[in-house]
């Protein structure tokens, strides 16, 4: 599986202008909680955007409860006061991009508390997903290729095993934006992939055999990196 690259700075710019024509389109046509949107085609061609990042947009207010879109259907305003709705997109709008610093802080807490969560909560299905993803950043590792998608799949696949849906939504933002900027900061040093694979390994093992406190411990030591390029130390 690989993961689409779509939170760069020229996408986040689009997206505002989308959904404030999103925003603008609802207030002129008064459209009311139910009330269907025009199609995506025809969206596309109003806003002069592509049909991908109209539904990146369109994504991220259902994320947010502000539209529902049903399949064979259309999307919808959401059961939510226009005032309110309003106001919300607004708030949307003077959100700034996040600096990379802080998104790959906020992958650390994130990933400590989901590591020990899948620790407990991780069935054999799960399990076998994170090993597909080990197996699969190792093999890439030993061929000497890039397998900076590969670490995150893995990473990905311990968030969704942990049971939690927002840790594993959270993770699944800001994912494209760590893998659109890893090589550009240069997080971690290419020599460090193979030490990657026994961190890896040990994750693994800790979370197999359900001790949530040894997986939170191998995460940290996974980290030392990017806490010495977050926290300077």
């Amino acid at each position: 599986m690989k993961l689409e690259i779509l939170t760069n700075t020229d996408n986040f710019d689009v997206q505002k202008h989308i959904i404030a024509s999103i925003r603008d389109l609802i207030n002129l046509k008064n459209l009311e909680p139910g009330d269907k949107l025009p199609s995506e085609r025809m969206l596309a061609e109003k806003f002069e955007v592509s049909r991908g990042n109209l539904r990146n947009a369109i994504q991220k207010l259902e994320l947010y409860g502000l539209l529902e879109s049903i399949p064979q259907s259309g999307t919808f305003v959401a059961n939510i006061g226009i005032i309110a709705l309003n106001g919300m997109i607004d708030d949307i709008l003077r959100l700034e991009k996040p600096d990379f610093k802080a998104l790959v802080e906020t992958r650390i807490l994130l990933e400590l508390k989901a590591v020990r969560l899948a620790a407990l909560r991780r069935t054999d299905e799960d399990l076998r997903a994170i090993k597909k993803a080990l197996d699969a950043y190792s093999k890439k590792v030993l061929n000497g290729e890039d397998a900076v998608q590969e670490d995150l799949m893995f990473h990905l696949a311990i968030a969704k095993a942990s049971g939690n849906s927002s840790i594993n939504t959270f993770m699944l933002i800001i994912t494209p934006e760590i893998i659109t900027n890893f090589e550009k900061h240069h997080v971690c040093d290419k020599g460090l992939a193979q030490l990657g694979i026994k961190e890896h390994e040990n994750i693994f093992e800790a979370i197999k055999i359900q001790n949530p406190k040894l997986a939170k411990q191998k995460m940290k030591e996974h980290f030392s990196e990017l806490y010495k390029y977050c926290y300077n130390v």
